[in-house]
């Protein structure tokens, strides 16, 4: 007889203007022919800047919901990047938080990913995938997948660029994300592509999903690694580049 497994993750996404936590619990046999049975929670709430304050109460509720204890948590997911530097960092240190309490492994899953992840869900025919979304002052966060026996497979990495540098994949593919409808024509990768799913965007649920075959593989760090995937390389000016600028722009030059 088959012996039984229970891994109960849970996710979190901060990397756009929803606060997103999922809870995952599958009762799987060791039997890799065997189906599985996945129980799903979700809070996928729309917060604007205060994702800070909604994460933790909304962990609190799905548990309840599942009848489970933070004890019974085997790894904790969260969206890793890119998107909203904030953000990412809110997710990054609650899920540390957390993991270090619960002496717990740590699962980042990429944001690209979880569109590409999405668009799976949303359509399970769907095996190439080009992810890309609105990375605000006219440029693009994109990456191309795979899948392929049972897995994502990397064609392309995650990238920063401008829509007419993103590449479309020479098979037919579906665009998941939100770069169509923000830059339209601009993305010209969007007019060869055979489906365009606006609504596969981050999201705590296909990030759980993801992580879940990720934690079975072994692909998890500790607490203390877990650190968001910016892909912009440059987050933020340091306060003598602002003084520079300032001064470039007032025509007063820098001594």
């Amino acid at each position: 007889m088959s012996g039984m497994t229970r891994t109960v993750l849970l996710a979190l996404d901060t990397s756009t203007e929803f606060c997103s936590v999922a809870l995952l619990c599958s009762d799987s046999s060791t039997d890799p022919a065997s189906a599985e049975d996945i129980r799903t929670w979700v809070r996928h709430e729309e917060t604007g800047a205060v994702s800070s304050t909604r994460v933790l109460p909304a962990v609190r509720e799905l548990f309840d919901e599942a009848g489970l204890t933070l004890a019974a948590c085997d790894a904790i997911a969260f969206g890793a990047g890119p998107g909203s530097f904030t953000g990412l960092r809110t997710a990054t240190g609650v899920a540390q938080g957390l993991a270090f309490g619960l002496d717990l492994p740590v699962v980042p899953i990429g944001t690209l990913l979880a569109c590409a992840e999405g668009a799976r869900l949303n359509r399970p025919s769907v095996t190439r995938v080009l992810a890309a979304l609105d990375a605000r002052m006219d440029e693009v966060y994109w990456a191309d997948y795979a899948w392929e026996a049972g897995e994502w497979r990397v064609v392309v990495p995650p990238s920063l660029g401008t829509p007419d540098t993103v590449i479309a994949p020479d098979v037919p593919f579906t665009l998941a994300g939100n770069a169509a409808a923000a830059f339209g024509e601009k993305l010209g990768a969007a007019a060869r592509a055979a489906f365009v799913d606006g609504a596969a965007l981050p999201h705590a649920l296909p990030i759980a999903l993801a992580a879940l075959r990720a934690y079975r593989a072994g692909r998890t760090v500790p607490a203390e690694l877990a650190a968001p995937e910016y892909v912009r390389d440059k987050v933020a000016q340091t306060t003598a580049e602002r003084l520079a600028a300032r001064a470039a722009q007032s025509g007063e030059g820098v001594r």
